[in-house]
């Protein structure tokens, strides 16, 4: 009897698809550029601190957007810095994720109706995966969102855009937002 065999007789194989292993390792190092513009900054910057200890989720922040692969846009955009934000966009590696934080990157916050400098939702210039809601969102409600991007990357196929994706979601009539929670039911019930 060889090595290989005892280790099948001692039940020790793991049987899974590659999407599975794959997506298990993006979403267990995901690397947030943080782009933090107002008080959100503040929250965000709290969250990477010792008491929330975002590491025990594989979660390590990085500066550069060369390196990362999710992007947190925190706090107000105005229209002079929504080409940073583009360019930045465009610089981060495939595939790529955007997190938007608190009602200014959201919708333009309370500045949406007499700012005329402030862009009305970071959604109009990059594609936004996840939205935060709060004025500023507590650091809890910002690893809720953490938490979405992880289902969303654990839910992707490999070689189908996440566009594809949805696409086939919607023709057969499927909320993606309701495979997600359906997900996460059945991972707390087993």
């Amino acid at each position: 009897m060889g090595l290989l065999d005892a280790k099948i007789s001692n039940h020790n194989v793991l049987v899974t698809s590659v999407d599975n292993v794959l997506n298990w390792a993006r979403l267990s190092s995901l690397w947030p550029m943080g782009f933090g513009l107002a008080c959100c900054a503040i929250e965000m910057m709290a969250t990477n601190a010792s008491n929330y200890d975002l590491e025990r989720f594989g979660i390590f922040p990085r500066s550069s957007p060369r390196q990362s692969d999710l992007m947190i846009v925190a706090g107000t955009v105005t229209m002079k810095m929504a080409e940073r934000v583009i360019r930045l966009y465009e610089q981060m590696p495939e595939p790529r994720y955007v997190l938007s934080m608190g009602s200014c990157s959201n919708c333009g916050g309370p500045y949406w109706k007499h700012g005329y400098h402030v862009l009305k939702g970071v959604d109009r210039i990059i594609p936004v995966d996840v939205y935060v809601p709060g004025c500023p969102p507590r650091p809890e409600a910002l690893i809720g969102g953490l938490m979405k991007v992880q289902e969303l990357i654990r839910m992707e196929q490999i070689g189908i855009s996440r566009v594809e994706a949805l696409k086939k979601l919607e023709e057969k009539n499927i909320d993606p937002g309701q495979l997600i929670e359906d997900a996460r039911k059945g991972a707390m019930a087993s």
